[in-house]
């Protein structure tokens, strides 16, 4: 049987198990596709790539080029151009797309949190009054903070965000998630911290925060996540595992 040749967009958590769970499996040559946003990625087990396509038309030639078979969009929720993108490209190409997208957070009893729709409607929701925020977006998101320079930002972030984008007042830290609730803690209380931003990322590696912000009765501002992308979509690495091992038997 000819290996079905299958391009994995990736990124995420459960990217990465997709990634690992296909190794050694002889039913698939898969691909795993880093955008690039981390400068110095953890290499997967699987042949990888990095960078992107150049839009739809890229990727739907890359599609062809490559005869690729399959496509599974396991990039971050709120890489709403990325996964409209892969939606459109699959359609041009010919190639059934499965979705692998974690499902979002919930409020549970003891969480304070004000759930808004946008970076700009954070940084407003902030107030007027200073306070000490820990902003958890990513490296791409902070441009908008400016717009609050009365806070002091603390910012974690795996690489180093670009000088023209940071508030005025900030302290980063770089770290590379899973983060555990003891540590979160810690840190909230030590870097004296007073209400946490963050987006509706859903998932275990960074959920801790949430924990250790819940804890010490400290709001949250929660982006709420842009629309999911209208493709046929799963919650789990073993669902899309599933669908790989249907599609591949009905081309054997």
């Amino acid at each position: 049987m000819t290996p079905v040749k299958l391009l994995i967009l990736g990124g995420t958590t459960e990217a990465s198990a997709l990634a690992r769970a296909l190794v050694g499996d002889g039913r698939f040559a898969p691909v795993l596709s880093l955008a690039g946003a981390t400068r110095a990625p953890v290499a997967p087990p699987i042949p990888w790539r990095l960078g992107g396509f150049g839009g739809v038309a890229g990727l739907a030639v890359y599609l062809a080029e490559h005869e690729v078979a399959l496509m599974v969009d396991a990039t971050h929720p709120f890489a709403a151009r990325m996964s409209a993108h892969a939606v459109a490209a699959a359609a041009q190409a010919g190639v059934p797309l499965l979705v692998l997208r974690r499902p979002p957070w919930v409020a549970v009893p003891g969480d304070r949190w004000q759930v808004v729709a946008g970076m700009a409607e954070a940084a407003a929701a902030l107030g007027a009054l200073p306070r000490r925020v820990f902003l958890t977006i990513g490296q791409k998101d902070l441009a908008p903070f400016q717009a609050a320079p009365q806070h002091d930002y603390v910012i974690r972030s795996v690489d180093p965000p670009a000088p023209a984008t940071l508030p005025p007042r900030t302290r980063l830290i770089a770290a590379r998630g899973p983060f555990d609730a003891a540590a979160e803690h810690a840190l909230l209380v030590a870097e004296g911290i007073e209400v946490l931003v963050t987006k509706n990322s859903g998932g275990s590696a960074v959920s801790a925060k949430l924990d250790a912000a819940r804890r010490l009765g400290l709001p949250v501002i929660m982006v709420r996540r842009p629309p999911a992308p209208e493709a046929a979509t799963v919650a789990t690495v073993e669902a899309a595992l599933a669908w790989l091992y249907g599609r591949a038997s009905a081309r054997a």
